[in-house]
Formats: structure tokens, C-alpha cells, sequence
């Protein structure tokens, strides 16, 4: 046994990029379910959508006026008003020489009008209307297809669902439509410190912090938490939670543990579980004992003890798996930016640096937020990225580009 755990300490380290590349080899996306729209915020797309016909089917105004033909405008001009068109309520009347129609916001634009004159430009006189300038064809409508044309694509497969493109399928006529499930997460907490949040701190006690972090990073990334459970540092007991974990989740999520201490049971129940490790340890800074093992189709993350490192490394690995298999590429949360200042390597290993992103004229630029040690959790507050630093020595240098993790 000692021997096997010698082995284990000097196993060379998988490279960050190469452990991104494992897990995402390894996940496969989940089968799309039939989804309704009122249902479907935060969803990834499955499917192909093309609108059913124009957006706004029919011509219209975009301002409160009269409607009329633009070759009868111009200052002083008086036209006869015919009729009026209200939003869900087109005219009857189609606009002849020398007349206007009354519309609305939204309204149709009335037969034989080709143009609309703002309220303002206006003064009514009974049925007539007299116009303080003249207006170009087309002024103030909305054609029909502006917005999209029927057969037209409006969103591809992979589209996290947002707001406005709740909005589009909406415009479009789809109540229900294909998307990826929620994958489901199981997350285990080990280690006989951890204390819960309203409970009294003993010695040597520390605050289970996972127990929140992480299932609020499963929803960040599109996921659902079934089930939390907490393992005290005992072979029988770890075993035990986890097993029950495997059951329950697309992915199991495991924080604590990863070790080869006396007291580390989780790799061993691991391996009894019949959980195949597909690596474990990363030459990464925080974040070295990470595992990732699968057992048939189910995902599984063992990340670090420490806060920050368990925060990183769900960032790094375990969300770009949710995402895959949600059906949405995981580089959407990865881009470029410069270095404000210089930041330290680590040699042999890539170090995530926490920092804010600032705007400016060549992009964006990263700013550390302070100490980076991996106990302090508060080097997260205000993080907007995960500035990838490669292994070296030496620092980078303010002014270089490097790879950010969004958060």
C-alpha cells in the first residue's frame, strides 16, 4: 500500500489543455426533450428554427400619425381624414389622393398609404389635417419582413436560450420546441471538519462552503443539483455517499478527499465503484489533485478541499461538460485579454489567476484581484474570468495577451 501511494505522488501531472480535452472526449450530450416555451429560459436549443412566415407580417407604423401618400405631403398641405387604423384593428378604408388615415403605433398601414407623418408635424381641424412638412415614402414603416422572412433560419442548434430568444420563438409561432435536459449533478462534500453554515465552529472546524458554491455554479452553467450530501472521513461511509450519488446524477460532483492521506477515502471508493479514472492531478495552480473518472455514461469530478481550488477547477472542467452536455459549446466562455499587470508562473503547472476585466479601446484588459492563494475565497469577489497564466518562470508581463475563462 505504500508503495502503490509512492506511485501515486510522483505520476507525472496532465496538462491543463489536455485535461480540458479528456473530459470534453469523454461527454456526450444529452438526448433533447420536447421543451415549452413558458419552460424553456436557460435551455440549449436541439433543433433548427425558421419562422413560419414574415416579421411583422404585414406593414406598419412606428409612430403615433396619419397615414398617407407622401406624394400628397409638404408644408401646408390638407388632407381629409378617412378613417383609422388601431393596433389589432386595421382600417376598412384604403387612402386615396388628397386623404389621410389616423394611425397608431403598431397599426397597419391603411391600402394606398405609403408613408406616415408623425403626430406633431400635425394640426386636426375636424376631418381634415394639416401638415407642417412633408414626408419621404417609406417614413416611419415598418415593412413586412423587416425583422425576419418566412423560411428564413432564426436560431441554430446549440442557442443557450435567453430572454430575447424566448422572445423571437415567440414571434414565430413555436410553443414548444427541442432542447437539451438540464443535466442532473449529485455533489458530495467530504472531510470531518466541515461544519454546516448555522452551526457552532468547533476547533480545527471550517464552514461547508461547497455546500452553496457549487450547486450555484451547477445552475450558473445550465444544470440542476439533485442531490447534496455530505461524507465524513470514514472508508465505509464515503463509499456508501457515494455510491448513492452515482445513481442520481448525469455527472457526480466531489469535493474534498482527493488525496493519498490516511484519511483521503475517495479514490479508493472510486475505484470499488467500478469508476474509471481518466486522470488524476493537473499541472495546474490552484487545482492540483484534481480527478475525473466515468462510469459508463455518468461523469465524475473529484476537485481539491480548498475553496478556490474547487471553484476553479468546477470552472475549468467540470461546467464545460455541463455545457456539452446540454448540447452548447463549452468555448463560448473562453476569450482573450491583456494583462494590466505583470502575474507570476508557476513552474510546471498553469496557474488561474482571478481577475476583473476592464474594457478598452484594443479589447479587453485583466486585472488580478489580489492575493490568489487558494484558501482565499474572497479573491473570487468581483472575479469576472479565470486569467490562464502558462507554466514558467519568471512572470508575463503587463501588456501581453493571455486566454480568460468567463465567469
Amino acid at each position: 500500500m505504500e508503495g502503490r501511494s509512492r506511485l501515486r505522488r510522483v505520476a507525472p501531472l496532465i496538462e491543463l489543455d489536455d485535461a480540458r480535452a479528456c473530459v470534453l472526449e469523454a461527454t456526450a450530450p444529452l438526448a433533447p426533450e420536447p421543451v415549452a416555451l413558458e419552460d424553456a429560459l436557460g435551455r440549449v436549443l436541439a433543433e433548427e428554427v425558421r419562422a413560419d412566415a414574415d416579421v411583422p407580417a404585414f406593414a406598419n407604423s412606428a409612430m403615433d400619425g396619419y397615414a398617407l401618400r407622401a406624394a400628397d405631403s409638404g408644408a401646408g398641405a390638407r388632407l381629409r381624414i378617412v378613417g383609422e387604423s388601431r393596433a389589432g384593428a386595421p382600417a376598412e378604408v384604403a387612402v386615396g389622393p388628397g386623404e389621410a388615415c389616423l394611425i397608431s403605433t403598431g397599426a397597419a398601414l391603411p391600402q394606398g398609404a405609403d408613408a406616415v407623418i408623425r403626430v406633431e408635424d400635425t394640426r386636426r381641424d375636424g376631418d381634415v389635417v394639416e401638415l407642417s412638412c412633408g414626408v419621404d415614402a417609406g417614413r416611419d414603416v415598418r415593412r413586412a419582413g423587416d425583422d425576419l422572412r418566412a423560411g428564413e433560419v432564426v436560431l441554430v442548434p446549440g442557442t443557450r436560450l435567453g430572454p430575447a430568444e424566448l422572445g423571437v420563438l415567440a414571434s414565430v409561432g413555436r410553443p414548444t420546441l427541442l432542447a437539451g435536459p438540464r443535466p442532473r449533478v449529485a455533489l458530495v462534500t467530504t472531510g470531518d471538519e466541515l461544519v454546516g453554515v448555522d452551526d457552532p465552529l468547533p476547533p480545527g472546524g471550517v464552514r461547508n462552503s461547497g455546500r452553496f458554491v457549487i450547486p450555484a455554479l451547477v445552475e450558473r452553467a445550465g444544470g440542476e443539483t439533485v442531490s447534496v450530501a455530505a461524507a465524513r472521513d470514514e472508508a465505509a461511509l464515503t463509499r456508501e455517499v457515494i455510491a448513492a450519488a452515482l445513481e442520481l446524477g448525469d455527472a457526480v460532483v466531489i469535493t474534498g478527499g482527493m488525496s493519498v492521506g490516511a484519511h483521503d477515502h475517495v479514490r479508493p471508493a472510486l475505484d470499488a465503484l467500478g469508476v474509471r479514472q481518466r486522470f488524476a492531478g493537473v499541472a495546474l495552480r490552484p487545482g492540483k489533485p484534481a480527478f475525473f473518472g466515468t462510469r459508463g455514461a455518468t461523469l465524475v469530478f473529484g476537485l481539491p478541499g480548498n475553496p478556490v481550488s474547487s471553484l476553479v477547477c468546477f470552472l475549468l472542467f467540470a461546467r464545460p461538460a455541463l455545457l456539452a452536455l446540454a448540447g452548447e459549446s463549452p468555448e463560448r466562455v473562453r476569450t482573450v485579454a491583456v494583462l494590466e499587470r505583470d502575474v507570476e508562473r508557476a513552474p510546471g503547472r498553469a496557474h488561474a489567476a482571478r481577475c476583473q476585466l476592464v474594457l478598452h479601446e484594443d479589447g479587453w484588459h485583466a486585472v488580478d484581484t489580489g492575493p490568489q492563494g487558494s484558501h482565499i475565497l474572497t479573491s473570487m469577489i468581483g472575479a469576472d474570468a479565470l486569467a490562464i497564466i502558462p507554466p514558467g518562470d519568471g512572470v508575463v508581463s503587463a501588456g501581453e495577451r493571455v486566454v480568460v475563462e468567463l465567469l
